[in-house]
Order: structure tokens, then sequence, then C-alpha cells
């Protein structure tokens, strides 16, 4: 099952990551353009972020179908039809979106069709790759995202004060015809695999598989907290920036293109982040890289919104910092689950991890605009509303180091890294 860890292995992930950005430019579009659109269509800030929400409950529900589905029909073949889907889907947003509800749908039905291209290609890796090198090339392959989300912010802040926000939408769709694409040259030569049932389960249903499996679920349910503060970030980041700009004196467009802007600069450090924290992993340890990162993140969470009158290049450099950590242990939590829950089961433990994960990033960005309605309301200063905002990611994600802790004191902790637990 395992090729060798060679060229055709470095060719073949360079292939694949590639697709992965590709994909990620529509993940991206519309919150980079929340600070023109909430105006022009007339939005609260809880509806924008629920637009944002449509999209990660749509996401969700894909995750949990294909995971399934993998393991019934072959990663390889669900990752290729759910790309076509994908293709579509993007392209019937960006034309057609154009209030509060057509967003909101056509977003969702988007995030609807854009999941195969995630947890599938987590699971090719996972079969292509010794468990030596797994944490690594997995953490490359997020790193692809995080290109792909930093490139359409670009394109969004460059495009929209010409084009405006719907040139940038078509362009940002594009994206996933593109990735269709290069995934049908990458996999040409990759077998589709569906592994055998374990005996001592050959008539037994996946769920109850993964959620009997304790080690397994901790790891899921630390993913989950994680998500809610990692998806909250990613939602409102461009937004955050943008007011800060604005408050040091710039028009609402002119801010919106540098919230995109600095956004994409920071979402370097997500790509550096996912590469180190899977690298990391690898020689340190799973559950070590998890507790060092999530912890280092949570200190962000709690003190970022607070700095809305610093410099921008602070904020920059704090949100470079914020991405790196925020997104360095996701490679890890992907990792994890291929060494705890048997391969005929990865796709299952990958569709509950993302019920679970993704039902809470999905709520974060809509909790983050009501606390900034309810703050603006009230009448409180930017400070605070953006404080208190930015520490609901926080509070969220609480809990994620003390379920990483206990997963770490169990002996199937060894399991993990040849090892390193």
């Amino acid at each position: 099952m395992t090729a060798p860890n060679g060229d055709g292995n470095a060719g073949w992930l360079g292939w694949l990551c590639l697709s992965r950005t590709s994909f990620a430019l529509i993940f991206t579009a519309y919150s980079a353009a929340i600070p023109l659109l909430t105006p022009e269509w007339g939005m609260s800030a809880s509806q924008a972020g629920l637009i944002q929400s449509a999209w990660h409950f749509g996401y969700l529900i894909s995750l949990f179908t294909v995971g399934f589905l993998s393991d019934r029909y072959g990663a390889r073949r669900v990752f290729l039809a759910s790309s076509v889907a994908a293709s579509a889907a993007a392209m019937v947003f960006a034309v057609f979106a154009d209030g509060f509800f057509s967003a909101a749908v056509l977003y969702g039905l988007t995030g609807l069709f854009s999941g195969g291209s995630y947890t599938p290609g987590l699971t090719l890796i996972f079969e292509r790759f010794a468990a030596g090198r797994r944490g690594r090339a997995m953490g490359f392959y997020l790193a692809a995202a995080s290109l792909g989300y930093a490139i359409a912010l670009v394109f969004t802040g460059i495009l929209t004060p010409v084009f405006g926000w719907r040139g940038a939408f078509l362009v940002n769709a594009s994206g996933p015809l593109a990735g269709t694409l290069i995934a049908l040259w990458a996999l040409r030569n990759t077998p589709n695999v569906v592994h055998p049932t374990p005996p001592a389960r050959a008539v037994a249903s996946p769920l109850p598989a993964v959620l009997d499996n304790k080690p397994a679920m901790l790891a899921i349910w630390a993913y989950t907290f994680h998500s809610w503060e990692m998806l909250g970030m990613k939602a409102w980041l461009p937004a955050f920036l943008a007011a800060a700009a604005q408050l040091a004196g710039s028009g609402v467009t002119h801010a919106a293109s540098i919230g995109a802007a600095l956004t994409a600069i920071a979402y370097v450090g997500s790509m550096m982040g996912s590469v180190a924290g899977g690298a990391i992993s690898d020689r340190k340890g799973r559950t070590w890289t998890m507790l060092v990162m999530s912890c280092a993140s949570l200190a962000c969470s709690f003190s970022f919104g607070w700095m809305i009158g610093f410099p921008m290049w602070i904020l920059v450099v704090v949100a470079a910092f914020y991405s790196f950590a925020s997104i360095g242990d996701s490679s890890v939590y992907s990792t994890v689950v291929t060494e705890l829950v048997p391969p005929r089961y990865i796709g299952a433990a990958y569709s509950v991890r993302s019920a679970l994960g993704f039902g809470a990033g999905a709520t974060a960005p809509w909790v983050f605009g009501l606390v900034l309605d309810w703050t603006r309301a009230a009448e409180a200063s930017p400070l605070w509303m953006w404080g208190l905002a930015w520490s609901s990611v926080g509070v969220g994600a609480l809990l994620g180091p003390l379920m990483t802790w206990r997963l770490r004191r169990m002996p199937e902790a060894l399991q993990m890294a040849g090892g390193r637990r």
C-alpha cells in the first residue's frame, strides 16, 4: 500500500498540492469581500457571518459524506467525482449571488461540494507515505490550501477596485476548475484502493467502530475545539484588518483591499505552520506538537482583538504568528486519525471528525458576528467590540488542550509517530 518515499512521491505530492491550492481559491473569496458586501447588501454583522457559516455547514455535510464514500468506493474515485461538482458550484455562486439569502444558499452549496478535495486527499497521502514522513506530507497538503487562501485574498484585493467584487469572485471561482484538471493529471496512475474490513468487524457498522475508539475520539474532540478557533479566525481576519485600516484613516473600499492584502501576507504564517507542525510532530511527537501550537494560538485569540489600535505592521506580525499557531497542529490532527484508526475506517473517522469539527467551526463566525452586533448596539468602542469578538474565538477552543493531554496519557498514544506520542 505504501510506496517508496522517493522522487516519484515528491512529484506526486507536488501535483496534488497544486490541485488543493486551486480548489482553495473559492474558500476565502467571500470573507475578503465582507467589508464591501455588508453595506451593499444591507446586512448586519451576524448575517455577514452567517453566510460564511453557511459555507462551513455545507462543507461539514460534504466532509461527513465523502469520508464514508471513500471507505466504500475508494478515495481516488471520490476525490475526482466531487471535484467536478465543486467546479460547477463555485461558478454558480460567483455568477448569481446578489444578496444575503442568495449568497447564503449558493455559498452553502459551494461548500457542500467542496469537501472532496480535503479528507479523500488526506487518505490518498496516507496510502502513499510511511508513518515517518506522513505528518510532513500532510503538512504540505494543508499548506497548499493556505497558499490558495492567500492567493484568493490577493486576487480579491487587487481586482475588486478595478472589476468589483463579482469580478474577483469569478476569477477565484475558476480555481476549482483548474484544480479538477490538475487532479486528473496528478492521479492518472494512482490506484483506487478500497481497504478490506478487519475480520473482527466483518459485519460491524463503521460508525460504532470509530465512536468506540476512545483515543481516536479524544483526538477528534481536540480537533473540534481547534476548528472553532481556526475557522472563526479565518472568517473574520480580513474584516478585522480592514476595520483597523479604517480606524487609521482609510476609506471603505481601500480598507477592504488593505485587509485582504494583509491577510494574504498573514497566511504565509499558515503555510509555514502547516509544514512545520507536521514535521515537528514526526520528530517530537503528535500530542507534544498539538499542545504547544494550541496553547500559543489561544494566547493570540484572547489578545488579538484588543490590539486594534496598534500600528498595522504590528497587527500583521501578530496575525502571521496567529495563523502559524492556529493551523500548525491541523496536519497533526489529520495524521493522528490515520494512526489510531484501522485503515478501513479512516474515512468514517474523518467523517465523524468533520461533523464535529466543522459544526463547531461553522458556528464560530456567526457567534463572532453576534458579539459585534451586541457590542455595537451597546455603543461600545471598537476596542471592546473587537476585543470581545476575538475572545469568543478563544473561549470556544479552551477545552482542546485538555483533550490532547488526556490522549497523551493513554497507552494507545504510543501508536502515533512510531512511538513518539
